[in-house]
């Protein structure tokens, strides 16, 4: 049963109820990850008093729990040093012709301001190293600072604009925790910018004026409550993958066997004090789930078909593309197939073995399959991939390899038996500037949304590309900031 508390809106406080000693600050930005430290930075530099509160005991939230992707193009330092030509425009055509909705205003602000944003992040005090890492993988399994990580080079994608590669990962190896790195270097320079940090300090209310403006924050930290009066307030508390409510009302997928991607408070809160002053929500249907069957790049040479023995994607798709599909297919039930020569063991062993057959006959008939249905669609798939072709889903030519050697292996796909991971991509209608935006496209003054609270340029797992949810964030949380110490000077001067 779904919990009600889990969706309450929180009350505003007006304006008028604050003491006259209440505390000021210019901005005060919520939550401490990747989108709210960019955001405090750059109020803090366009010359506001910024307070940044964190109710976790320390900096990072959620980004820091993520691999390092940045998802940047244009013709960045990495992507000459290593070869690979692009351009705004190229990235742009890309971002906009496999995005569900795509808001064109955004993906042309972020493309055109790609490249200074890459010199923006370095100049945190890190580089992306200088190096290309041409497989298949979910994230560089080293320190190469770029690779594919969309869907680029898939069909019919590569038949509309020239591919490139843009996942931009920071110099660590590994899956997991590369942006610790940026969030710690983040919170020196958001130290040096006289910025005043709380920690183990979270949001309650927004606090209103009579015409609807958001005129400060009330905050809890352990038993202690408290007041801020502000000129402008940027939220950037992460998603809601772990509100089981709002899941249930908004993402149901997202409720039943699979790991939530996300930290202790990505609960929603953020988005829920948007609701409380009248802030639209986007994309709050469209969950990123995913179950990657590589590493091994070999196994993208294999076939994907569901429980009618039929393919129903490119298997070189972009990993959650892929899991998308997978989803909508009968039960949410799919095999990946690999003969002999192709099945390796894995590495990111989410996709459990099955088992082998010596036989597809036999394999047909272990899988419930319709009878013939896998000796027709292994054998089509053969005769086309022997010619380096794929009349049906387009695979590219790379990853195209007749399956023919015996015995072949199943990796099972199915939903509640591949471990399926996911987070959540809907959030607060929001300008170019991250201004939060109410139904009627009207501006809800001194409120700002960024990060994961808020809904930019990711929109659904089928478009998605690793490393989106990083560069938007930064991106569109250095808008935020900017943007919000300039409403919070033209509040001082109006007060």
């Amino acid at each position: 049963m779904t919990d009600p508390a889990g969706l309450a809106i929180p009350a505003t406080i007006p304006v008028d109820d604050l003491p006259e000693d209440a505390e000021t600050f210019d901005v005060v930005v919520v939550g401490f990850g990747i989108a709210g430290g960019c955001a405090a930075l750059e109020a803090a530099r366009s010359g506001a008093r910024v307070l940044l509160l964190e109710r976790a005991a320390v900096h990072g939230g959620t980004s820091s729990m993520s691999g390092g992707h940045f998802y940047l193009g244009g013709g960045t330092a990495v992507q000459q040093a290593t070869g690979h030509e692009d351009s705004v425009d190229a990235m742009a055509r890309y971002l906009i012709a496999s995005t569900k909705n795509p808001d064109e205003e955004k993906i042309r602000l972020y493309c055109e301001g790609s490249v200074a944003h890459f010199d923006w992040l370095e100049s945190l005090g890190f580089e992306f190293e200088r190096s290309y890492f041409p497989g298949k993988a979910v994230i560089q399994p080293g320190t190469e600072g770029l690779m594919y990580t969309g869907n680029e080079k898939v069909w019919p994608f590569r038949d509309e604009v020239p591919p490139a590669p843009r996942g931009h990962k920071v110099p660590v190896p590994g899956d997991t925790e590369g942006t610790r790195i940026v969030m710690d270097l983040l919170r020196e320079r958001v130290e040096e910018a006289g910025v005043e940090v709380r920690f183990e300090t979270g949001a309650t209310n927004l606090v209103v004026t009579d015409d609807g403006a958001v005129a400060g924050i009330g905050w809890k930290r352990f038993d202690e409550t408290g007041v801020v009066r502000a000129g402008a307030v940027v939220v950037a508390a992460g998603g809601y993958v772990m509100n089981r409510a709002m899941l249930e009302k908004y993402t149901p997928a997202l409720t039943h066997k699979l790991f939530a991607l996300g930290g202790t408070y990505d609960d929603g809160l953020g988005i829920r004090l948007g609701q409380s002053v009248g802030a639209a929500l986007e994309n709050m249907d469209e969950p990123f789930v995913t179950a990657p069957f590589y590493p091994p790049s070999s196994l993208v040479k294999g076939l994907i078909v569901n429980k009618l023995g039929q393919r129903f994607v490119a298997e070189d798709s972009y990993h959650a593309r892929t899991s998308y599909f997978v989803l909508r297919q009968p039960d949410s039930a799919a095999y990946l197939i690999a003969d002999s020569e192709h099945m390796e063991e894995q590495r990111m062993p989410l996709v459990p073995l099955k088992d082998g057959y010596e036989t597809i006959e036999e394999m047909e008939a272990a899988l419930g399959l319709p009878e013939g249905s896998l000796v027709a669609t292994m054998a089509r798939y053969n005769e086309h991939a022997a010619r380096g072709e794929d009349p049906d889903f387009h695979k590219h030519p790379d990853w195209l390899a007749p399956q023919t050697v015996g015995p072949w292996g199943v990796y099972d796909l199915t939903l509640g038996t591949a471990l399926y991971a996911g987070f959540t991509l809907g959030g607060m209608r929001t300008s170019a500037d991250g201004e939060v935006l109410r139904e009627d496209a009207s501006v809800v003054r001194g409120l700002y949304a960024a990060g994961a609270c808020a809904s930019n340029i990711a929109q659904d797992a089928a478009g998605y590309c690793s490393g989106t949810q990083l560069g938007e964030g930064s991106f569109f949380g250095r808008r935020a900031g900017t943007h919000a110490a300039r409403t919070a000077s033209l509040a001082d001067t109006r007060r």
